[in-house]
């Protein structure tokens, strides 16, 4: 067994989300965004959110008064974030340095040239007055009562080019009586094996450090690791590794890594189950979907599609799982492809509710699906049309509906074109035709079966298309191709995936559209 590092006896969570992660690229938050994104940083409990600059951004500043009237934290504190003062101008009279003030949290922090190229070149002014602009900064916010955290920006590159100097940053702004001193890899740059003797050698000063690291070689939270195992008792990162260029460190795999590997106590259990439930939330706030990929909560973390490993896990779920999923709120899922054996099919089956312990009908199933899938399905992404395609296949599936015949037809009228679908079903004994228009075939094609149905199941009229995805399998055979569509449907927050296969686009989007309907109504 690796020797663990010990548990610091402060350890800080300090989310950067709300003003570093809005510097992505395509990603606007607004300040009714931001407050909703810090309550669901609070109920989760990291230790700081950064809030943003106020003074230099207005919508920072309205951030920082509506916090104060409408944020209630409860186990959060609130940090406005600033830069040291201008050169040349005492803190006292530097209008950001006041407005740092005026922004009413009791915690700031701010931001400090430690290399000495950046110093002379961005800053254009002496390393000297840059000293004394960390130490004039910190010691006037420290007098208007607040706690100060510095951010030493480009500190790893600045250590690198000249160590003396950026050491004499840190050692400034702790002997100024900064709480924490930040040590940044801003360009995002180093990897692991270097962060361990520039982080010891900060630690010589006497100062408590924190890390803050980007991810342009995808090692930020590698590198955090690093950092907390040289010493560091302050961590910053982003919720989903939001953040400029690349990212930065995401909190949604460095808090269970500090829990979950390092054995620390971080967050209270019951706390850290609703990672993955907050995760999400903040990537629909933010509107950034969350990587399906993505460690500890994304949707595949814990999905398992090769017969080998299923196989496995019917004797322990954790034969093939780094951790109990349940302990970040995340859950285990079996893919169903033309990879799936036996096994996967039981497990599914019975996560689904079905008793496949009988294992010819399973292998049955098993070939069904493969046969399937060889003729262009994909169930691995469509859990709807594998649970209807499982209850045929068992005698069990009890069509709400039945279609009788459907058509759809295309014109141009005055250089618009126009679809016309005709469906007729049969539902509870009665058979409707229904013809309906709309903005091209698969959207009259909704339209009519939805209207023939919802006169016997009006529910149906509250299930949304959310997303349709097309995909030509055979690119070769180029307009005669084989196409696969798959249709995602939301009702009362839940979603369920469909899939249809067809030599045109109509005919498979129309199976997706029937199998939507038809998984809806069983589940409603």
């Amino acid at each position: 067994m690796p020797k663990l590092p010990q548990r610091p006896t402060e350890l800080h969570i300090f989310d950067t989300s709300l003003r570093d992660g809005a510097q992505q690229e395509g990603l606007r938050l607004s300040v009714n965004d931001k407050l909703r994104i810090a309550g669901y940083l609070d109920e989760l409990g990291v230790t700081f959110i950064e809030g943003g600059w106020p003074g230099a951004n207005p919508a920072d500043t309205e951030f920082f008064s509506r916090a104060a009237k409408e944020l209630e934290l409860r186990r959060s504190k609130l940090v406005a974030f600033g830069a040291t003062r201008k050169a040349g101008v005492r803190a006292s009279e530097d209008a950001l340095t006041r407005a740092l003030v005026d922004a009413g949290t009791d915690y700031v922090c701010i931001v400090a040239k430690s290399h000495d190229e950046h110093v002379t070149r961005a800053l254009r002014t002496t390393l000297e007055e840059n000293l004394e602009m960390v130490r004039d900064t910190v010691q006037f916010l420290i007098s208007e009562g607040k706690h100060v955290f510095v951010d030493c920006e480009h500190f790893f590159d600045g250590y690198r080019a000249n160590p003396d100097y950026a050491i004499q940053v840190v050692r400034t702004a702790h002997e100024a009586g900064a709480e924490v001193v930040v040590l940044c890899d801003t360009n995002g740059g180093m990897l692991p094996s270097w962060i361990g003797e520039i982080v010891e050698a900060a630690a010589a000063t006497g100062a408590n450090l924190g890390i803050h690291a980007h991810n342009d070689t995808s090692c930020a939270v590698a590198n955090s690791l690093a950092a907390v195992e040289a010493g560091v008792m302050h961590v910053q990162g982003t919720f989903n590794g939001y953040g400029e260029r690349t990212g930065n460190a995401d909190l949604s795999a460095l808090i269970p890594n500090l829990q979950l590997k390092y054995g620390w106590d971080v967050l209270p259990a019951e706390q850290l189950g609703e990672l993955t439930r907050i995760a999400h939330a903040i990537a629909l706030v933010a509107h950034q979907p969350l990587l399906n990929r993505q460690p500890y909560v994304g949707g595949a973390a814990f999905a398992h599609k090769a017969g080998l490993h299923a196989s496995a896990i019917k004797v322990d779920e954790n034969l093939y799982q780094h951790i109990d999923p349940s302990l970040v709120g995340n859950d285990m899922r079996m893919l169903i492809s033309d990879m799936a054996g036996r096994a996967n099919i039981q497990i599914k089956g019975e996560q689904l509710g079905f008793d496949l312990t009988d294992r010819e009908l399973a292998a049955r199933i098993t070939d069904v699906v493969k046969a399937r899938e060889a003729e262009g399905y994909s169930y691995e992404a469509a859990d709807a049309s594998f649970e209807l395609l499982l209850r045929d296949e068992l005698g069990v599936l009890e069509l709400p509906f039945e279609v009788d015949s459907w058509r759809v037809l295309t014109e141009e009228r005055n250089g618009h074109g126009l679809s016309e679908a005709t469906v007729k079903v049969k539902a509870n004994g009665d058979r409707r035709m229904v013809v309906s228009e709309g903005n091209g075939p698969v959207n009259a094609l909704d339209g009519a079966l939805r209207e023939a149905v919802a006169a016997v199941y009006p529910v149906v009229e509250g299930f949304e298309l959310t997303d349709y995805r097309v995909r030509i399998l055979d690119e070769g055979h180029g307009t005669d191709a084989v196409v696969r569509t798959l249709i995602d449907t939301s009702y009362e927050g839940r979603t369920w995936t469909t899939v249809g296969v067809g030599t045109d686009v109509v005919e498979a989007s129309w199976e997706a559209l029937r199998d939507a309907m038809v998984y809806g109504l069983l589940h409603s």
